[in-house]
């Protein structure tokens, strides 16, 4: 058994969605992020950073991990699945799950914040990572073209990358013209296992007010 600590955001659905697709017990446990659960004393000692998602794995003596992809290679070399084993194609997966960690997170989530969450409206900030988030989406629908999947065959490399791609209107970014991009995008959410990975943990209420919410989130 799986104890899943994770919210209900992009890097929270990676992990539910591998679980799911992996078909691998797990309990959830949903942290609320507005309360700032994540930086308690108990959360703490799973994860140093104050940051979802964690995992304790009970069957392999407690082993705690941290960082999503960290997780998700994990998940991948337990099972035997989801990752290439030779390796031209485990570095293909691990290069394009690195460019989701270190690119399409990282500047998506700062168009996020800055578009949506920041007290403050900053027009130059918010250009500044919608382009770059922008450009990083003209890779992945060059890389897509002729695939189904980022490295041909589904892996950990498309559940990293979707669940930031598909809120690409949450950070104000158009996608109308990437048509492999696209394309890939309704495939993912085809899969049962993205679609459920998606409901869990279930989202929170949130104040209608985004910059208000914020306000509470960038203090924690």
């Amino acid at each position: 058994m799986i104890d899943l600590y994770t919210a209900a955001t992009p890097n929270g659905y990676k992990i539910s969605i591998a679980l799911e697709e992996l078909n691998l017990p797990y309990e959830v446990h949903a942290l609320n992020l507005l309360e700032g659960e994540q930086k308690t004393p108990d959360f703490l000692k799973i994860n140093p950073n104050g940051r979802i998602p964690a995992i304790i794995d009970r069957d392999n003596d407690n082993l705690t991990i941290f960082e999503s992809g960290a997780i998700l290679i994990y998940l991948a070399e337990k099972t035997g699945k989801l990752l290439p084993k030779d390796d031209k194609g485990r570095y293909e997966v691990l290069q394009w799950l690195m460019f989701q960690m270190g690119g399409v997170g990282p500047m998506q989530g700062q168009a996020h914040v800055f578009y949506r969450y920041f007290p403050e409206t900053l027009p130059s900030v918010i250009e500044r990572y919608q382009k770059e988030t922008r450009r990083l989406y003209t890779v992945l629908d060059g890389r897509l073209a002729g695939r189904d999947y980022i490295c041909g065959d589904y892996s950990i490399a498309d559940i990293a990358t979707w669940p930031w791609v598909r809120s690409y209107e949450w950070a104000g970014v158009e996608v109308d013209d990437l048509p492999h991009l696209r394309a890939w995008m309704d495939r993912m959410a085809a899969r049962p296992a993205c679609a459920k990975g998606i409901t869990i943990p279930p989202k929170l209420e949130q104040p209608e007010d985004s910059r208000e919410m914020g306000k509470k989130i960038l203090v924690k």
